[in-house]
């Protein structure tokens, strides 16, 4: 498995990332988030405005069990930490 990641640096979006298996599957917009200092990854989701007006999030990928999901989560939230370290941020102010 081959993750990608991009720098954003937007509100508490840290970086997105990009899954690839040996297959050829591509994965986009798997998201690192940054909240209150603590590194969260969010999974894509489709989201829908039902008949009431009630707007609902399906998730993309689903998993067998919780276990799975959360292996998942920390193996992209471990390949981000070690990115983030080799590729340091680099913030450009404007006087």
């Amino acid at each position: 498995m081959d993750i990608r990641f991009r720098d954003v640096n937007y509100g508490i979006v840290e970086a997105r990332a990009v899954l690839k298996t040996k297959d050829g599957f591509l994965l986009n917009e798997i998201t690192i988030l940054s909240r209150d200092g603590k590194l969260e990854v969010e999974l894509p989701q489709k989201s829908f405005r039902a008949k009431d007006g009630k707007l609902h999030n399906l998730d993309i990928i689903t998993f067998d069990d919780e276990d799975q999901k959360t292996l998942f989560l920390l193996e992209i939230k471990n390949a981000f930490l070690d990115w983030r370290k080799r590729q340091k941020k680099v913030r450009v102010y404007e006087s």
